[in-house]
């Protein structure tokens, strides 16, 4: 789907909106004409503008009556008080895009107080570097082409898939709390480089890269994780070894649990 004759607004010109912009504008969705930013820091406008020459607002109800598609990129706290500036003016026509951490699609709309269609996006922050994993929930006035219209945008900036709003906590356990998992496990191994005798920065680049390595096998062979680790171990080799020793830590429960541990607090701050 290309959102192509669209206009792309964001609320908010944070990090998160920094990317996709920076995504969009790569990727060639839209021209920068026709993307606009409103944030009350006009030194981040400025920097917007000067990077990427899009249109830079300060009032939040101008950008919505730019805009075709808003990307509501701001804290969660400010969203009420946001959206009731401009409520008035958000027509059915219009689509909302919401990446505020928490907030339902249900809540939204009755913010808007209007049939106003509306998508919830929880997405990661590997976006900034357009390695992202997005997941995608629509609204009860969301339609199929609403859908198509923000993964495409989140594609800009890596992968995105659509799921029902239910299975949001559960991505916010996993996919949006997992770079801190991945970064604690690239620290560990790149400390046992250093502790077994390498230097420091070889230790870290031979973690990150191998990472990166097992990670795109596993996208582009389609393959099962448990068949690419078995191509690895030799019977009685040193990867059979490192497995073990990993398995004693019990290293697949601690992950599994870090999981369920993250999706638990995501349903208690969503109010579920």
């Amino acid at each position: 789907m290309k959102i192509t004759g669209s206009k792309l607004g964001f609320l908010g010109g944070g990090a998160m909106a920094e990317a996709l912009i920076a995504g969009i504008v790569k990727q060639e969705l839209l021209p920068c004409s026709q993307i606009a930013a409103s944030d009350p820091n006009q030194a981040r406008l400025s920097c917007l503008q000067k990077k990427y020459s899009v249109v830079v607002l300060k009032d939040n109800r101008e950008l919505v009556n730019f805009s075709d598609i808003i990307i509501l990129a701001v804290k969660p706290f400010v969203v009420d008080k946001i959206l009731s500036e401009v409520k008035d003016i958000f027509k059915p026509g219009k689509l909302l895009i919401s990446i505020a951490a928490g907030l339902k699609t249900a809540y939204l709309e009755e913010l808007l107080d209007a049939p106003v269609p509306v998508v919830r996006v929880m997405p990661n922050t590997p976006a900034l570097i357009g390695s992202g994993m997005s997941a995608v929930a629509a609204g009860k006035y969301a339609d199929e082409i609403a859908s198509e219209k923000t993964l495409a945008i989140f594609k800009a900036v890596g992968k995105a898939v659509m799921l029902a709003e239910n299975l949001l906590d559960i991505v916010t356990g996993l996919s949006g709390s997992g770079p801190a998992y991945m970064y604690l496990i690239l620290e560990a191994l790149s400390d046992a480089g250093v502790r077994m005798g390498l230097p420091r920065d070889t230790a870290t680049l031979l973690s990150a890269q191998t990472m990166i390595g097992a990670a795109g096998m596993l996208i582009e062979t389609g393959e099962h994780a448990a068949v690419l680790k078995e191509r690895v171990t030799t019977p009685g080799g040193t990867t059979a070894a490192g497995l073990f020793a990993l398995e004693e830590a019990g290293v697949r429960t601690a992950l599994m649990k870090a999981v369920e541990a993250a999706t638990v607090r995501s349903r208690e701050l969503s109010g579920r």
